[in-house]
């Protein structure tokens, strides 16, 4: 796009956007500290030069919101372009668990027919919407746009405000370890036409931006060991048709396995969803279906391929796929006493994005889950840069340190789980009175 057209490209963005039902911006502030929502008119103290690692929408948006703030940033992507898990790839990895720990991992747990579940005016960042681009025909104009509109949207953000050339691709970070504070040593591998450069350099700030799609939990059950059949996590899923004819289990009742079940279902001779949380007492055939079985958990596995449900029901089995969900890793990080995961509680974090006794100089963006993902990640990050300039104030690390341990208690008491740590959905437009 020529320099000219940027300009009426992104006043095109915003016109729509503003005819549309208006900015969500507002209304998700609840999800930083009441002490961030207006932020004072000061000078800068501080510029940093700060390393983001991840050219997905976090990453992006972090970047962006960082230069804002007057810092001098690099980002590490290690793929060949922007977009995170919304680059779209038919390949798959070579264990379908994603179990080996050698197995050439691949990023993104994208399927063929993916579309968004929110509709694309909840998606854009606050000055860059997610309309419509109706120029051009080849674009998906529906409000619940497939995921190739999704990176196109990613693409025309990066290029039309300029971070590309922020942006070191095809450049994997292997370490980062603290050297003091404030300072952290970033070790970097850039593959250059089978070339390996190597190459450590020395930051006042890491924001961590790597996703969390990428390593599968997998569910654990009975007789599994014995089982002859194939299992596969819905990270290495891409279409139906290899399934064809085929007698398969799922295992989970969120979004994935809603899609993938049905999407199945064309294709499969019968596909049986197992759920945890389901209350039914006896198999229940979906409507619209005649192949699609709702069940209670898996009981147990047998050798000669049987799966036994909880609700008594037993079926000779094909394929179990676990749409399980994903695990928080950060392989990179050397420092251990900053952050850990346990049962995919990344602990322990302030506000899901700061750990206390490192802060301000490495954050995490993206954590949440069953969030409004991009107006969140824009949000932290603004939070972030505005920290690391010293316009915006932390409280006390022990204070910090205080909050998490009353959020942990919270749960502790409502009996929620330690993986649902990072599960938003039921307070993030809840006005936040911390």
């Amino acid at each position: 796009m020529a320099t000219e057209d940027i300009s009426g490209h992104l006043g095109l963005r915003r016109k729509n956007y503003s005819d549309a039902s208006g900015s969500p911006m507002p209304t998700l502030r609840a999800l930083l500290p009441t002490t961030t929502a207006l932020f004072p008119d000061s000078q800068l103290m501080f510029r940093r030069r700060i390393a983001v690692i991840g050219a997905g929408a976090a990453g992006l948006v972090a970047a962006r919101e960082l230069r804002r703030e007057g810092h001098s940033v690099v980002v590490f992507e290690r793929g060949h372009g922007v977009g995170g898990t919304w680059v779209y790839t038919p390949a798959i990895e070579s264990d379908p668990l994603g179990l080996d720990p050698n197995r050439k991992i691949v990023h993104s747990s994208l399927y063929d027919s993916l579309r968004t579940n929110l509709p694309r005016e909840c998606m854009g960042f606050s000055d860059y919407p997610f309309v419509a681009i109706t120029e051009n025909s080849d674009n998906d104009r529906r409000r619940f746009p497939g995921h190739r509109e999704v990176l196109r949207y990613l693409e025309d953000f990066s290029r039309d405000t300029d971070l590309n050339g922020m942006i070191r691709f095809g450049t994997e970070v292997i370490s980062v370890e603290m050297e003091g504070e404030g300072r952290w040593a970033v070790r970097s591998l850039k593959i250059d036409d089978g070339r390996a450069d190597d190459e450590t350099e020395v930051y006042e700030g890491v924001v961590v931006c790597n996703g969390h799609h990428t390593e599968p939990r997998i569910a654990e059950i009975p007789g599994i060991e014995t089982w002859p059949g194939k299992q596969i996590h819905s990270h290495n899923y891409r279409m139906p048709q290899p399934f064809t004819g085929q007698v398969v289990v799922i295992i989970g009742s969120a979004t994935s396995s809603a899609d993938i079940s049905r999407e199945l279902a064309g294709f499969a001779k019968e596909v049986h969803v197992a759920s945890r949380t389901s209350r039914v007492k006896i198999p229940m055939k979906q409507p619209g279906y005649d192949n699609l079985w709702l069940h209670s958990m898996i009981d147990k596995t047998f050798s000669d391929g049987t799966v036994a449900f909880q609700d008594g029901c037993s079926v000779q089995v094909d394929v179990i796929m676990h749409c399980t969900g994903y695990k928080y890793r950060f392989p990179f990080l050397r420092s251990d006493d900053i952050i850990d995961v346990d049962d995919n509680r990344v602990v322990p974090l302030y506000k899901h994005v700061f750990p206390p006794f490192a802060a301000p100089y490495i954050s995490f963006i993206g954590l949440p889950w069953k969030v409004v993902p991009f107006p969140l990640c824009e949000l932290q990050s603004r939070w972030v840069a505005g920290v690391l300039s010293g316009r915006i104030a932390l409280p006390a690390p022990e204070e910090m340190m205080g909050d998490v341990k009353a959020f942990y208690s919270d749960m502790e008491q409502a009996k929620r789980p330690k993986r649902y740590t990072h599960n938003i959905a039921d307070y993030q437009l809840q006005p936040n009175n911390s």
